[in-house]
């Protein structure tokens, strides 16, 4: 559980943290003009909001705000783009671009897996019950309301006199 609580908390500091990796790497591994360029029109600008889109995909889930942690789908999600993101940050020129690829179809995908969840949980038919730590619920039986008779009607039509 503190591994999901780590990640939930991690989130929104690694919408930050994470661009500044590429601009950081771009100069510690002198990756070139064009290079910088990409970095600054394209993978900040794609990593900042990515990661912030997903953060609050993460942060609408009910399971996820109750506990104050992410599910294990999202723990291997953002472990698997994280890593990503930051091998990019290396810049080395003999796997960039196979990381590059690998890295925008792990987000999307990441992303799928969010709007997935937060479908599965939200969809109608599926309540979700909680407690506190060894302290059990158990829900009122549904009462069926009174059985309420219908009233009596009665009508009384007028005749209009004949002339």
């Amino acid at each position: 559980m503190w591994l999901r609580r780590a990640y939930y908390g991690w989130m929104i500091p690694a919408a930050f943290v994470l661009p500044l990796w590429l601009f950081v790497g771009w100069i510690a591994f002198n990756a070139g003009a064009w290079a910088l360029l990409w970095v600054l029109l394209m993978a900040i600008p794609s990593v900042l909001i990515g990661q912030l889109v997903l953060t609050l995909l993460v942060r609408a889930r009910p399971t996820a705000r109750a506990a104050r942690a992410v599910s294990w789908w999202d723990v291997a999600g953002f472990t698997v783009w994280h890593a990503l993101t930051i091998a990019l940050g290396f810049f080395v020129a003999a796997w960039w671009f196979p990381v590059f690829l690998l890295t925008v179809a792990v987000g999307l995908s990441l992303f799928w897996l969010m709007l997935w969840q937060l479908w599965r949980e939200a969809r109608p038919g599926l309540s979700t019950l909680r407690s506190a730590p060894g302290v059990s619920y158990i829900p009122p039986s549904p009462s069926t309301p009174p059985r309420r008779e219908a009233p009596e009607v009665i009508i009384i039509t007028e005749q209009q006199p004949r002339p």
